[in-house]
């Protein structure tokens, strides 16, 4: 003799939300190896872009940078003056 056991909804809808929870934790995955960790961090803390305030031929903020050995500080302020400054930012390699 077979007794049918009676229809259980709750336990479907939580297998359901369960599978598309490890759906969506697989696709976040896979979008933050593709993207890399550390650029996801970095979008996240550093991309606040504002409009900026300088105009043409306003002094620029004075900001402490690196030299070319990566380790003597060198203050822009140091380099204003008499002659232009150029600062690139890139890799030329």
């Amino acid at each position: 003799m077979v007794v049918d056991a009676p229809f259980d909804g709750g336990i479907v809808t939580k297998i359901v939300l369960l599978g598309l929870l490890a759906l969506g934790v697989a696709t976040a995955a896979i979008v933050v190896a593709r993207i890399g960790p550390s650029n996801i961090v970095g979008m996240l803390r550093y991309d606040q872009r504002q409009e900026g305030k300088l105009h043409v031929g306003d002094r620029p903020p004075d900001v402490d940078l690196l030299a070319l050995d990566g380790k003597t500080p060198v203050r822009l302020s140091q380099h204003l003056g008499g002659r232009p400054s150029v600062l690139i930012f890139g890799s030329f390699t």
